[in-house]
């Protein structure tokens, strides 16, 4: 048997901006195997079961009990991305132990949820890597996040486009509030001067995300 035949094949990391990410509490699956990939459904109408997105890490902390679960916070220009990683992550923990904040970094990784003690889900990344990049590299990502993010908008109201259908039964939101932000996040970028790590995230991006008191319970 070939490698291309015995290695299987990797679900696409979406791109998605964490106002939208947040919003997304809804997964799936699309077949009755227990070993089935598992979705999170977005607002905009694409299913992901993977993510990868670029932002500032602006804390970290190690929240674990009995060994090492690291909790990172990273914003990008529309709220904050929360990523928790431990032993069955040690790539992805060994690089929030290392990293310092502030510092761009981009991550790929699955989203999980999980539900709170008041009944609140909550969405957060498992990292399966974390990379220090420059703000270039971030520049890149919100212009070509935005990009898909008004495109799915866009194709939302397509009756063939299943995945908006299955949004608009399970989300009671306005996917025009995420192009909104998208064009937005776009703006800021023309308005930036490139070195926000000097004075850390931007005040929006902090304000629109309170920390959780407790994170997923650990793999």
């Amino acid at each position: 048997m070939s490698q291309n035949q015995s290695t299987p094949t990797r679900e696409v990391a979406r791109r998605a901006f964490a106002s939208e990410f947040n919003d997304a509490a809804y997964t799936f699956t699309e077949s009755d195997d227990e070993r089935a990939p598992v979705y999170l459904l977005l607002p905009t109408g694409q299913s992901a079961n993977r993510v990868f997105f670029v932002g500032t890490l602006t804390e970290k902390e190690d929240v674990g009990e009995d060994a090492e679960y690291w909790r990172g916070r990273i914003v990008d220009p529309t709220g904050t991305f929360f990523v928790y990683a431990g032993q069955y992550q040690p790539e992805a923990a060994s690089k929030l132990r290392e990293l310092e904040p502030p510092a761009y970094v981009a991550v790929v990784g699955k989203p999980r949820t999980y539900e709170t003690d008041d009944g609140t889900v909550r969405v957060s990344v498992r990292p399966e890597s974390i990379t220090e990049v420059d703000a270039d590299t971030r520049d890149r990502w919100v212009a070509e996040t935005a990009k898909r993010t008004i495109a799915r908008v866009a194709a939302f109201d397509d009756e063939a486009n299943e995945y908006a259908l299955m949004a608009r039964e399970e989300y009671d939101l306005d996917p025009e509030t995420y192009k909104a932000a998208a064009l937005s996040a776009l703006e800021d970028l023309d308005e930036s001067d490139g070195d926000e790590l000097a004075g850390g995230a931007s005040d929006a991006a902090v304000d629109d995300a309170d920390t959780p008191d407790a994170g997923p319970p650990e793999p």
